[in-house]
């Protein structure tokens, strides 16, 4: 039987391991006293709602009729038009930065894309308020007249090919913000992605290429169903621990708030949860903080569910197996 080498740990390695075991427990402590917190200050407004908080979409706490209904599904709706967007751009980004770019230039692309997830969150508001929203009425219009007959794509009251229909039922959308927000995500995703597709094996790399494998074949024999876990892990994780989920700043300055389930996402008015907080914290009562608390706390629940389902995913990849040995 093989026996691995093992030396007993000095006083260095104790001190080392204790560093790492605190640092874990204070994580998971800072976030077991978020989610306390926001339960606590949230009690007084789900003990009044019970489950309506859920299937509400009204938000009038003064008089005890409100709900996420229609923030969370804007929210969902907006990290759906996001991630749709941002996975084949990541992954697209991600490949070409690891097998495709001359060495010299991939350093430099590397660089373009982390200045991006660094770029404030109201810069991209900004410009998708100012500059892509008139942009995208032309791709919105087209969407709507050619593919309306799907729910999501349907505008209300227009008609396909209608010349005289007015922009502003395109504008403040869904679609807008799930741009702005995927542009945001992206960078996020894209270094997960690319971490994992550099750790592909060099060894099954140059056998595809000794089997006469051209260079798309390979990323298709090899590198791509090694990034499996990578992708989907790394598109979770944008979501959860990206912006696509709880951004506040672009979202809010683009969306015309409506609080009603709004499920056509070319069509103007949408919500968030984090917009919902920002447009309301200031002026809110104590009651209505406690609604507000509430819907934090199903943000941060929600968030938590897909950064844990993701990083359950990456971890039972082939890729996070082998980072785990």
């Amino acid at each position: 039987m093989l026996r691995r080498p093992y030396a007993a740990p000095g006083a260095g390695d104790r001190i080392f391991r204790f560093q790492l075991t605190a640092t874990g427990v204070a994580v998971l402590a800072i976030m077991a006293a978020v989610g306390l917190f926001l339960l606590l200050r949230a009690g007084q407004a789900l003990k009044v709602r019970g489950f309506a908080f859920l299937t509400t979409a009204e938000w009038q706490p003064d008089v005890h009729r409100f709900g996420i209904a229609a923030v969370l599904t804007g929210t969902l709706l907006i990290a759906a038009v996001a991630v749709t967007i941002s996975v084949p751009l990541a992954v697209g980004t991600a490949l070409f930065i690891t097998d495709v770019a001359p060495r010299p230039l991939r350093r430099t692309l590397v660089t373009m894309v982390d200045l991006m997830a660094a770029v404030p969150s109201v810069v991209y508001g900004l410009w998708g308020l100012f500059f892509l929203q008139q942009h995208v009425i032309g791709l919105s219009r087209w969407l709507s007249d050619w593919f309306g007959w799907i729910p999501l794509l349907k505008v209300d009251g227009t008609q396909p090919g209608e010349p005289l229909a007015s922009d502003s039922v395109y504008t403040a959308s869904t679609f807008v913000a799930g741009i702005v927000v995927a542009l945001m995500v992206a960078p996020i995703q894209c270094s997960v992605m690319r971490e994992v597709f550099a750790q592909a094996p060099a060894g099954e790399r140059e056998g595809a290429y000794a089997l006469g494998a051209t260079r798309w074949g390979m990323i298709r024999a090899v590198v791509l169903p090694y990034g499996k876990g990578g992708i989907i892990g790394g598109t979770m994780l944008g979501l959860g621990l990206g912006r696509a989920l709880g951004e506040t700043i672009a979202v809010y300055l683009i969306i015309s708030p409506v609080f009603v389930i709004q499920p056509h996402i070319l069509q103007t008015g949408s919500n968030s949860v984090s917009s919902l907080i920002a447009l309301h914290y200031g002026d809110a009562s104590s009651f209505g903080m406690s609604a507000l608390m509430a819907a934090g706390l199903a943000l941060f629940l929600l968030t938590l569910a897909v950064n844990f389902t993701a990083s359950s995913i990456v971890a039972r990849s082939r890729s996070g197996a082998q980072s785990e040995a």
